[in-house]
């Protein structure tokens, strides 16, 4: 399975992107990612505080053949997220629910799941922010970024390319 790229300078956001798309194709599998987003959306209707360099992308996909729960998603794409920021960084990474990747107690990825109902069939779209060089200041939940942590700069085309991989090799044992 092929998540059909999409690439964008800047948008409002990728999920907003993916919702787009999918109501105006006919493609059941993508994945969108942009140099910057103006208006990133977060859990419980934050926004998600974008910098260039850092991440963010959405994949979609068309839930027909895929029989497990949407919990048991999120915590697969957790883990799938997890799975791309330990090629980087190999010490413990903690998953807090609902959507939350952690490093040292800092956050340094969130994951936004939304469904969306096209032609009587229900459509997953997995929002992912990485911190990659620089990480927001919000009070009260501090954050980091893999380039404080590792010391090395990483581009996130690199971190997009790895994440696209592991979501194909996963997902495709949904639809082979």
């Amino acid at each position: 399975m092929k998540f059909k790229k999409f690439n964008f300078k800047k948008v409002q956001s990728t999920n907003l992107t993916a919702i787009d798309i999918i109501r105006k194709s006919n493609i059941n599998y993508g994945m969108i990612i942009s140099d910057l987003q103006k208006k990133g959306k977060g859990q419980y209707g934050r926004k998600w505080i974008s910098f260039k360099g850092n991440l963010f992308v959405s994949f979609f996909l068309n839930l027909k053949n895929i029989n497990i729960s949407i919990k048991e998603l999120t915590k697969l794409n957790c883990n799938l997220v997890r799975k791309t920021i330990f090629k980087f960084y190999k010490k413990k990474i903690i998953f807090k629910a609902p959507n939350d990747l952690l490093i040292k107690n800092r956050k340094i990825s969130g994951i936004l799941q939304e469904i969306i109902i096209k032609d009587n069939q229900k459509y997953l779209i997995v929002g992912i922010g990485i911190n990659i060089i620089k990480s927001p200041n919000i009070p009260n939940y501090p954050a980091t970024n893999l380039f404080e942590i590792t010391g090395k700069k990483i581009s996130y085309k690199l971190v997009a390319r790895l994440l696209r991989s592991i979501f194909e090799k996963k997902f495709s044992k949904f639809f082979n």
